[in-house]
């Protein structure tokens, strides 16, 4: 086998194991259903986290990030807005654009259910030895280095 073939290999089996990262975005939407966070789903979830992080953010920053068309995000930010949760405030830069805000109610529910979810995360992965959660890690921090510079 040549070095190309063992590379590509290698790559193909990477590749195949990245498939576990839906597995943990089961357990925590199943943890979103368990908790009865405000019939939070997981767009949800990571839309308030995503506007919590990046203050500001507009709808196309935060459809782009979810994985959602601009109308279907647009339809999930209004039953946010109706709920409370978030704002839609006018960009001063650019008035055709809304810039997203969490209301104190929307903090306070994200922290709640992301604190939630942590802990159940975090108890799952306890089972596992310390070196196990260091190389977990360094997984981690490596696709997101590989991926976030594309």
């Amino acid at each position: 086998m040549d070095m190309y073939t063992t590379v590509r290999s290698q790559s193909s089996d990477c590749v195949h194991e990245i498939d576990v990262a839906p597995l943990v975005m089961r357990v925590i939407r199943s943890d979103l259903r368990e908790y009865d966070a405000i019939e939070m789903s997981l767009h949800h979830f990571r839309t308030l986290l995503f506007v919590y992080n990046n203050h500001g953010a507009s709808l196309s920053d935060v459809a782009e990030h979810i994985g959602l068309s601009l109308p279907a995000m647009f339809t999930l930010a209004d039953g946010l807005v109706s709920r409370g949760l978030m704002i839609r405030q006018e960009n001063r830069d650019d008035r055709r654009q809304m810039a997203l805000l969490l209301t104190s109610l929307g903090r306070t529910k994200l922290d709640s259910t992301y604190k939630a979810t942590m802990v159940n995360l975090a108890k799952k992965l306890r089972r596992l030895p310390s070196s196990d959660c260091a190389t977990i890690i360094t997984i981690f921090r490596l696709l997101r280095s590989t991926f976030s510079n594309e």
